[in-house]
């Protein structure tokens, strides 16, 4: 038996089989490409002798195209990248937030955490390790968490995102460090969600969204 020769279907068959399993693992790899973008993108336009304030988290941040303009008078690295939740800025933790060593960092997740069915308490154990590993490379970093968003296409989920939004709160109550910053009732009229602020999806902001999220988030910043 040992010294047959395997029959070529069989010699193919397994080959195939390899090459499908390293395609697989390649795909498995999260965000790669975005994530391969953002670092060409900041390997010339960062100025690593400036002080530096890091905007990180999901597609809201990502899609935030003129938050440099808004505050001129900081360096600021947008790392955000659409789809992400939690457990991809834990994932990429030095490519958007520590490589910038940044005096402040804002982040904006929970979102689509939520809408993937994740548990409240399950993401703020996340996001609690993600203030961990930045206080482990700086203690001195001052991290702001961003309140969920309510929105037209997920109102029917405001529920979920009214408790951890309460629980990002109680979070930052805990640490001097943490601040939180609740974009969700500025975004509110009476009890429903402003319908004005919202591009055709009716999940991402238009420029009146984002003009909200700057009168917020500027004290913070500034």
């Amino acid at each position: 038996m040992c010294g047959q020769t395997l029959p070529m279907k069989f010699i193919l068959l397994i080959v195939l089989c390899l090459v499908i399993s390293i395609g697989n693992a390649q795909d498995e790899v999260p965000f790669k490409s975005e994530i391969e973008a953002i670092q060409k993108k900041y390997d010339t336009a960062f100025e690593p002798s400036q002080e530096t304030i890091v905007f990180t988290g999901s597609s809201s941040v990502r899609m935030w195209q003129d938050v440099q303009e808004r505050f001129p008078d900081q360096q600021i690295v947008n790392t955000g990248f659409g789809g992400s939740q939690a457990s991809d800025i834990s994932l990429y933790m030095y490519d958007v937030i520590l490589r910038f060593h940044p005096k402040k960092v804002f982040i904006y997740e929970g979102d689509n955490d939520i809408n993937a069915e994740k548990k409240p308490n399950a993401i703020i154990r996340t996001v609690q390790h993600i203030i961990d590993g930045i206080h482990r490379n700086d203690s001195t970093t001052q991290i702001v968490l961003i309140a969920a968003k309510p929105s037209i296409a997920r109102w029917n989920l405001k529920g979920k995102y009214k408790r951890l939004n309460r629980k990002f709160e109680r979070l930052a109550g805990d640490n001097p460090s943490v601040s939180y910053a609740d974009v969700w009732n500025p975004m509110l009229e009476g009890n429903k969600v402003k319908q004005d602020i919202f591009i055709e999806d009716g999940l991402h902001m238009n420029a009146k969204g984002y003009q909200i999220w700057y009168d917020v988030l500027e004290p913070f910043v500034n």
